[in-house]
């Protein structure tokens, strides 16, 4: 006679794919409230497929999650996949294991002219690079081959401890890297990015870069309506960025998925309460704003551009996320303000 199980099967539906995945993964470390797991992975090089105007055919994330929890941020639904929740993105890092392995493999899948992004999703230097050099390890791979064209974004200065290997991975492909920086204002930065690098020191690794004979420039992205598109502060930020010798500078307006409202629309009732109707009216419907926003920023960055010699030769490299709509629906943009933007109040 058979014998019943002693406790009953889960209702829960099992998991599969990426999920079942993540749960495999083993705890390495914990520190700071963050947690580092490891993630079996079948595949590191990615095919882009979306709807939106992207530069790039072929992305790679070397980490699952980000560490610098910035407020905005679009690619929070990635940790859905895995069954977790909004939070867990900035608490629960998982580690690609065999990327650099997988990459070898995957590198002739790539056509001539098909440009390679790193960082498009989750920034490929936050904290746990430091430990692990999953970036470093790619970017070695990268570095036995030619006639690639390879794009790096990241918010983090850690990317100068690379500024060699950079440099000999450009010697024989096209390279390009990144740096994201939203403002120039220190206090607003550490509410919007709180784990993220000061922004000065972002300015500084552009510096470095382009010193160590590595192209480097800036992406402002997002524009934060109301909080950082002020035409004052983004003059701020591209003067700064000119003095820091960056080779472009592009900007592109906020996208708003649902996963990534539900983190900043509390956000913004905590710390810019006045923006909280303005920001569910305009974004209820839709994850971008009227294309006359984006068309007026575009207008106002080009005219910087041209105040502080800032050419942009290396655009095409620039855009990565938050990209505007191709058409314009006629509809003007109202979000430009002519007073300054609402200052940050640091929450202690």
């Amino acid at each position: 006679m058979s014998t019943l199980p002693l406790l009953p099967d889960s209702d829960k539906p099992k998991l599969i794919g990426i999920a079942r995945l993540a749960a495999q993964g083993e705890s390495m470390r914990e520190g700071h409230n963050i947690e580092y797991f490891t993630l079996p992975t079948r595949s590191l090089l990615n095919r882009v497929v979306s709807n939106r105007s992207l530069p790039f055919t072929w992305a790679i994330n070397p980490y699952r999650g980000c560490e610098f929890a910035c407020k905005y941020c679009y690619a929070r639904y990635t940790h859905e996949f895995m069954e977790m929740s909004d939070v867990d993105f900035e608490r629960k890092i998982f580690v690609k294991q065999h990327a650099a392995d997988l990459l070898r493999r995957e590198l002739k899948k790539v056509k001539k002219h098909q440009e390679i992004a790193i960082g498009t999703a989750t920034d490929p230097y936050q904290p746990a690079e430091r430990r692990y050099e999953i970036t470093r390890a790619i970017l070695e791979e990268f570095a036995r081959h030619r006639g690639l064209e390879l794009g790096i974004v990241t918010k983090s200065n850690l990317v100068v401890r690379d500024a060699s290997l950079l440099r000999e991975i450009g010697l024989h492909n096209r390279l390009f890297v990144n740096l994201t920086i939203t403002t120039v204002n220190t206090d607003l930065a550490r509410i919007l990015e709180p784990r993220a690098p000061r922004p000065d020191l972002r300015l500084e690794a552009v510096r470095q870069l382009n010193l160590a004979g590595v192209a480097a420039g800036v992406i402002c992205a997002p524009v934060l309506p109301g909080i950082t598109d002020a035409p004052h502060d983004l003059d701020a930020l591209v003067e700064a960025s000119a003095n820091a010798g960056a080779k472009s500078i592009f900007a592109n307006p906020l996208f708003l998925k649902p996963c990534s409202a539900a983190v900043f629309l509390p956000f913004l009732e905590k710390e810019f309460p006045q923006l909280v109707a303005s920001y569910r009216e305009r974004y209820e419907q839709h994850a971008f704003l009227p294309p006359a926003y984006g068309k007026r920023l575009s207008q106002l960055m080009a005219g910087l551009r041209a105040k502080y010699g800032i050419h942009n030769d290396y655009d095409r490299y620039a855009r990565r996320a938050h990209p505007i709509p191709a058409e314009d629906d006629g509809e003007q943009m109202t979000l430009f303000q002519p007073q300054p933007a609402p200052k940050a109040t640091m929450k202690m």
